[in-house]
């Protein structure tokens, strides 16, 4: 981000800790444009065409009016960035705290799901959660409830963030493998099983693939799952048990 303001001087980090004046109604300011709409399209644009080909210029173009227009309600591509980015993080169905049977391994199970479907559907991300500092509202919202979640696990004050990170660096990693294979198969026109199928039979004679093969095969067969999203899905459930396992591990030996 840039590192001065005309108002203020040096900018804050974050588009949360800027402080903007109202907006001045004029002229030359197209009627029905607000902030709402600006961040819609943005979303809408990212997901179509990814963050690379992203400007301002190309939001005009979408929103049908100027680039300076949209300045009317951010003062950089990075501000509006932020916002995208906090709008899908209020995806997120997060837990009921009026649930007071709730169990935080159930819990926590649905918020790495939201998250991992988070990351797959909106590809750019990935790239942007390590960009900015998050502290959006439905960014926080979501840090809370996982916070919360991790603390009924009944881990010690020191140990919950490095559980949270052991479950959710996992997610954003497996997701965020899983997105980009997604994009690729996207970007090949074919389906995600289709595109799996054809890399597996390009491979098949090639001897330096052959015990790859072999150990895949193995393993696909006992793991089961028709299709590629079974199978990940399948993974997925899997690692996250491993996680909370871990976690469940680590407590009863603080306690003995």
């Amino acid at each position: 981000m840039a590192a001065t303001d005309g108002r203020t001087g040096k900018r804050p980090d974050s588009v949360w800790l800027t402080e903007r004046p109202p907006l001045k109604r004029k002229a030359d300011q197209p009627a029905g444009l607000d902030l709402d709409k600006i961040v819609a399209a943005t979303v809408r644009l990212l997901d179509a065409e990814g963050l690379s080909k992203f400007s301002m210029r190309r939001l005009a173009a979408e929103l049908g009016v100027t680039a300076m227009s949209v300045y009317w309600y951010v003062d950089t591509k990075d501000d509006l960035l932020e916002l995208a980015l906090d709008r899908v993080m209020g995806e997120m169905r997060l837990p009921d705290e009026a649930d007071t049977g709730r169990d935080w391994r159930d819990h926590l199970r649905s918020l790495a799901a939201e998250y991992r479907t988070l990351l797959t559907g909106h590809a750019w991300v990935a790239r942007l959660l390590g960009t900015y500092i998050n502290i959006g509202p439905h960014s926080i919202a979501f840090s809370n409830a996982s916070m919360r979640v991790m603390k009924e696990s009944g881990l010690s004050l020191q140990q919950i963030t490095g559980g949270l990170s052991a479950v959710f660096q996992f997610v954003y990693g497996f997701a965020t493998i899983e997105g980009l294979f997604n994009a690729r198969c996207a970007e090949a026109g074919v389906s995600v099983d289709a595109y799996f199928q054809r890399v597996m039979t390009s491979v098949q004679g090639l001897p330096e693939f052959a015990e790859t093969l072999e150990n895949t095969t193995q393993v696909m067969e006992a793991r089961g799952g028709a299709t590629v999203r079974e199978m990940r899905d399948r993974d997925f459930a899997f690692a996250l048990d491993l996680q909370i396992a871990g976690i469940e591990a680590m407590r009863d030996r603080a306690g003995e």
